[in-house]
C-alpha cells in the first residue's frame, strides 16, 4: 500500500521527480541564492548522471559516495543513484579526511562525486590523499561550475570519457520503494559515524505525517536549512517537496542572514531547521528589518527546543512552531500538530505517532510505558530504518533483544499523553557516582537571560571523577557572564544544586556537526583545553 496514495500514485522518489518534470517542467524545484532549477532540469541532470554511472561499469547495488553542498546537484545525485540501481553514501560537507575515508572504506564506495573544491583545496588533491587512508575509490566525478561533470580515474588522475548507458539499460536497474537507496551517517557529534540504512518507503510515510501535521499543500515554498544527506534534510528538502510539487530553497552553505533574505525574497511558507538555526535567526539584526510574515509553519527538532525562544519565534513571525521527536534511525516517534494547544506545542514533543508503536524502558530494561515513565523510548514501525550497515556491535545497542529500536533520550508521558524529553541516557556527567543529565543542566542554564546556546559536558576531576561544565554563547549585547551570577540565578529559580554547573566557559560560537547539531565531542575538547580560572 502506498503511504501517500492521496498525494501521489508513485512509490519511489525517482518516479515522483519524473512525474513533476512532466507535469510542471518549468516550475521551480530548487532555489539557491544565485540560481534556480526547474523540475525538468532536475530530472534531466539525474538522468544524465544515472547513464554516466552505469556507463562506468558499476553493478547494481554498488556504492557511490556523494559529498556535495545542498543544491540541485546533491538531490539529482541521490535520484541518479536510485535510477541506476546504486546505493548513495551521503557524506556531509563538513566531514574531514578521517570521517570521509572511514565512510568510503566502510561502504566500499567505487565512485566519489564532489565539487571541484572542498573547503580551501582542490578536491582532486584531497581524493588522492584519501588513498593514504586505505580508500579504493575508482573514479572521481567533479561537478563543474557550469554544471558539466568531469570524470577522472583515481589511480592515474587522468580524465575519462565514459560512454553513457541507454535509457533502457538504466530503467531495468532502478530501485524500488523498499530497496536500500542511501547510507547516511549519524551526525558525528562524538567519534566516527555509523551508517544508517535508508529506503524510500519510510520517507514517503514520514512526509505524509508532515503534510498532515502542518496541513501542507502544493502551494508551499519550503526552506530546508539542514543538508539533504542527513535524516532531517531528507524529508524536508528531498521527499516532501517533491511529493507536493513545491519548490525548496536550499543553502549550499548555511548562513543566517542569507536564510533570512531568502525567506523574504522567495516568500517561504515552511521553514525546516534545527533549534540552533532558528535561534541564530532570532539573534540576527537582519531579522528585525526583514518581512518574515510569509512563514506559516516551522518544523524543528533534532535537539532541545527552548519554549521561550519558540514562543518568541511565533510572536515575531506569525508562524506556528511544530516539532518531531525522533532520530535518523527511528524516524519520528511523536510530533506536534496545528491542532495541539499552544502550551503543549511549545513545551512538549507532542503525542506519540499512532503508526509508530512506542515503548518506554527503565534502567533495568523493564517496560514502564503504562506508568508514563520516565524511561528510554523505543519504537518500531514504518518510519524506522533497518539498523546500521554492517555494524553488529552498534545494532546490539540500537535494538532491544525483542526488536525495539532504542533512542538515547529519557522521556516521560504526561497525563494527556504528550511526550516530554527529561534527559539523555548516554549524555550524562557521573559526579561522585551520581548520574547527572547534561540535557537537564542545559535546560536550566538556558533560562538565564544572558544565555543563548549552551552545551554541558563532563570535565575530569581528581576527587569526584567528573564535574559539570557549561560552555555557553551569550545573547546579542551581553558582554560577559560569571559563574557566580549563573548559580545565583539557578538557586533563585529553585533548581536542584546537583544541576549547578561547576565550571562556566563563554565562547563566541559553539561548534556544530554536519547535521547542524552542537558537536559535543568538540565542546569536550574546548572544555578540557580551557585553563581553570
Amino acid at each position: 500500500m502506498n503511504p501517500v496514495a492521496h498525494l501521489t500514485p508513485f512509490t519511489t522518489l525517482h518516479e515522483q521527480v519524473r512525474h513533476q518534470a512532466l507535469t510542471r517542467p518549468g516550475g521551480a524545484a530548487f532555489v539557491m541564492p544565485g540560481h534556480r532549477s526547474t523540475w525538468q532540469e532536475y530530472d534531466e541532470l539525474a538522468d544524465h548522471w544515472a547513464a554516466l554511472l552505469v556507463g562506468l561499469g558499476l553493478e547494481v547495488g554498488d556504492r557511490v559516495g556523494i559529498q556535495l553542498p545542498d543544491s540541485t546537484a546533491v538531490h539529482a545525485a541521490l535520484v541518479a543513484t536510485a535510477r541506476a540501481g546504486l546505493v548513495a553514501v551521503g557524506i556531509g560537507q563538513r566531514a574531514g579526511d578521517r570521517e570521509t575515508a572511514y565512510l568510503l572504506r566502510k561502504t566500499g564506495a567505487r565512485v566519489l562525486l564532489t565539487d571541484p573544491r572542498h573547503r580551501d583545496e582542490p578536491s582532486a588533491d584531497r581524493v588522492a590523499r584519501l588513498g593514504d587512508r586505505g580508500v579504493e575509490v575508482e573514479h572521481h566525478l567533479q561537478v563543474q561550475d557550469d554544471g558539466t561533470t568531469e570524470v577522472r580515474a583515481v589511480a592515474t588522475g587522468l580524465r575519462v570519457e565514459p560512454e553513457l548507458a541507454s535509457t533502457a539499460e538504466v530503467a531495468v536497474r532502478s530501485l524500488g520503494p523498499d530497496d536500500l537507496c542511501l547510507l547516511n551517517s549519524t551526525s558525528g557529534t562524538t567519534g566516527l559515524p555509523k551508517c544508517v540504512t535508508q529506503f524510500d518507503r519510510r520517507w514517503f510515510a514520514f512526509s505524509e505525517l508532515a503534510v498532515a501535521a502542518g496541513s501542507l499543500g502544493p502551494d508551499e515554498v519550503f526552506l530546508g536549512a539542514v543538508p539533504a544527506p542527513f535524516g532531517f534534510g531528507q524529508w524536508t528538502s528531498h521527499y516532501a517537496p517533491a511529493i507536493l510539487g513545491a519548490p525548496t530553497v536550499v543553502l549550499p552553505k548555511f548562513e543566517t542572514d542569507a536564510m533570512i533574505r531568502l525567506i523574504e525574497r522567495e516568500q517561504v511558507t515552511v521553514l525546516c531547521c534545527v533549534s540552533t538555526q532558528f535561534r541564530m535567526l532570532l539573534n540576527s539584526p537582519a531579522a528585525r528589518d526583514a518581512d518574515l510574515s510569509s512563514l506559516r509553519v516551522m518544523f524543528t527538532g533534532g535537539e532541545a527546543v527552548p519554549p521561550d525562544r519558540a514562543a518568541e519565534f511565533e510572536e515575531r513571525t506569525g508562524a506556528t512552531v511544530l516539532q518531531f521527536f525522533g532520530s535518523n534511525e527511528t524516524g519520528a516517534l511523536s510530533c506536534t500538530t496545528l491542532d495541539d494547544p499552544v502550551d503543549k506545542r511549545l513545551t512538549t514533543a507532542g503525542r506519540p505517532i499512532p503508526q509508530m508503536a512506542l515503548r518506554l524502558f527503565d534502567e533495568q530494561g523493564r517496560d514502564v510505558t503504562a506508568t508514563g515513565g520516565p524511561g528510554q523510548p523505543a519504537g518500531r514501525g514504518p518510519l524506522a530504518c533497518r539498523g546500521y550497515h554492517e555494524d553488529d556491535a552498534a545494532n546490539s545497542d540500537l535494538f532491544t533483544p525483542d526488536g525495539w529500536m532504542l533512542m538515547g533520550d529519557v522521556v516521560e508521558l504526561d497525563d494527556d499523553g504528550y511526550l516530554r524529553v527529561v534527559g539523555r541516557a548516554s549524555d550524562i556527567v557521573i559526579r561522585g557516582g551520581k548520574n547527572i543529565s547534561a540535557a537537564q543542566v542545559e535546560h536550566e542554564v538556558e533560562t538565564h537571560p544572558a544565555v543563548d546556546l549552551v552545551a554541558v559536558v563532563a570535565v575530569p576531576d581528581e576527587v569526584f571523577g567528573e564535574r559539570v561544565c557549561a560552555v555557553v554563547t551569550l545573547r546579542p549585547g551581553v558582554v560577559t557572564l560569571e559563574l557566580a551570577d549563573l548559580v545565583a540565578h539557578l538557586r533563585q529559580r529553585g533548581t536542584s544544586s546537583e544541576l549547578f554547573p561547576e565550571r562556566l566557559i563563554v565562547v563566541a560560537e559553539l561548534p556544530r556537526a554536519s547535521g547542524g547539531k552542537i558537536a559535543k565531542g568538540q565542546v569536550v575538547e574546548i572544555a578540557t583545553a580551557t585553563p581553570i580560572a
